[in-house]
C-alpha cells in the first residue's frame, strides 16, 4: 500500500553549510588518522625481542606525527575560516584512534603484558581504561558544541588534560624507557610508571582541571626580531640534537603542561596571561573549550 504522504527531502552534501566538507583541514586530519594507524600497523610487527625496538620507535614517530597534523588542521581551518562541524566529528574519529587506541595499545604491548604476566586481564583493563576515558571526553566536547552558549570549542580552555598531550606524554615516556634500556641501566622500577601515569591520565582527561589551550598565541608580537631568532635557534639545536634530546625533552614538557593545571588556580592573572600569551582578561565563567582536545574549533 503506498503512502501519501510526500518523501522526505534529502539534504544536499554540498548545499547544506552545516555538513560543508573543507579540504586542507580535513586532509590534515585525514593524515591524523593515516598516523594512528602505521602506528597500531608497526606496534603489531614489532619484534619486542629485538634490542633496537625499531618498530616501536617508528609507531612512537607516528603517533608524534599525528600531534602535529592534529595541531595543525585546527589552526588552518581557523585561519581560513573553514570550521564545520564534520570537521570536529571527523577530528574525534581520528583522535580516538591515533591518541587513545595506538598509545594504549602500545603501553599494553611493550609494558603492561610483562608486569601483568600473572594477571593478563589486570593490564588490558588499564589499557582499555584509557580508551574508554579518551572517547568519553571526545564525546563530552561534541555534546558541549552543539548547546547554545555553552562556549565549547572556542574558548580559550580545556577542561581537562587534551587528549593529544595524554598520547604524547605516553610515546615520549615510552622512548624514555627505551633510551633508559639502551643505556644498560635497570628497568624494574621505572616499568612500574607507564601503568600508574596511563591510569592518572584517563583521570586527569575526564578531570574538570582547566589547562591553556595557546589559542591566543598568533604571528603578531612584540619584539618580533628577538622571538624570531631565538626560536630559530632553538628550532635549529632541535633538529641537530633531537636524537639525543627528544627522549629527555619531550616527557619534561607534558609532565609540565600537566603539572600546569594543578598550579594555575594559584597563580595571578597577570602571570597566567603572560604564560598563556593571552591579551585578554581572563573571564572564569567561562566554559571554554569543555572537553575539547586540541586546540582548534573545526575539532575536538
Amino acid at each position: 500500500m503506498k503512502s501519501d504522504s510526500p518523501p522526505r527531502p534529502v539534504p544536499s552534501l554540498s548545499g547544506d553549510p552545516r555538513l560543508r566538507i573543507y579540504l586542507l583541514p580535513n586532509l590534515l586530519t585525514a593524515a591524523n588518522l593515516f598516523c594512528g594507524f602505521l602506528a597500531l600497523t608497526r606496534i603489531v610487527e614489532a619484534n619486542l625481542n629485538d634490542p633496537s625496538f625499531i618498530a616501536i620507535k617508528e609507531s612512537l614517530f607516528y603517533i608524534f606525527l599525528a600531534c602535529i597534523c592534529d595541531l595543525l588542521d585546527g589552526r588552518v581551518a581557523r585561519m581560513g575560516g573553514m570550521e564545520s562541524p564534520f570537521g570536529r566529528e571527523f577530528d574525534s574519529l581520528a583522535d580516538i584512534v591515533s591518541f587513545g587506541v595506538a598509545p594504549a595499545f602500545l603501553v599494553h604491548r611493550v609494558v603492561l603484558r610483562e608486569v601483568f604476566r600473572n594477571r593478563p586481564e589486570i593490564g588490558w583493563f588499564i589499557a582499555s581504561i584509557y580508551v574508554i576515558c579518551g572517547a568519553f571526553r571526545l564525546a563530552r566536547f561534541n555534546c558541549l558544541a552543539t548547546l547554545p552558549g555553552s562556549g565549547a570549542g572556542g574558548g580559550k580552555y580545556f577542561v581537562g588534560f587534551p587528549i593529544p598531550a595524554a598520547a604524547g606524554m605516553v610515546a615520549s615516556l615510552t622512548l624514555f624507557l627505551i633510551e633508559w634500556y639502551h643505556q644498560e641501566l635497570p628497568l624494574t622500577a621505572l616499568r612500574f610508571c607507564l601503568p600508574v601515569i596511563l591510569v592518572l591520565l584517563s583521570g586527569m582527561m575526564v578531570s574538570e582541571v582547566r589547562y591553556p589551550t595557546f589559542k591566543s598565541i598568533g604571528w603578531r608580537t612584540q619584539h618580533p626580531f628577538v622571538k624570531a631568532l631565538v626560536i630559530a635557534v632553538i628550532v635549529g639545536l632541535f633538529f641537530l640534537l633531537w636524537r639525543h634530546i627528544l627522549p629527555f625533552v619531550s616527557p619534561l614538557i607534558f609532565t609540565v603542561y600537566l603539572l600546569y593545571g594543578f598550579v594555575r588556580p594559584s597563580i595571578s592573572r597577570r602571570v597566567q596571561r603572560e604564560i598563556e600569551a593571552d591579551d585578554e582578561p581572563d573571564d572564569e565563567e567561562e566554559l571554554g573549550s569543555a572537553g575539547s582536545d586540541t586546540s582548534t574549533t573545526h575539532k575536538s
